[in-house]
């Protein structure tokens, strides 16, 4: 999976810390998602796309073989 969140988050002059807070998770799961070294769930992903006024599918781009 692939993530536009470091993008938007500078977008927007967020810090890890700042989204997180908005988020509702840690500061390790952002950093871990914006590596893309962890999927978000649903839930998570929806509340990140949220806050930047974006749809999911602008947020998080899956590869074909993960779908």
């Amino acid at each position: 999976m692939k993530s536009r969140l470091k993008e938007l988050r500078a977008r927007e002059g967020y810090n890890q810390t700042q989204l997180a807070k908005l988020a509702k998770v840690s500061r390790q799961t952002i950093s871990l998602i914006e590596r893309e070294e962890y999927m978000p769930s649903l839930l998570i992903a929806v509340r990140i796309a949220r806050i930047f006024n974006e749809s999911v599918e602008n947020v998080f781009q899956f590869e074909e073989e993960e779908l």
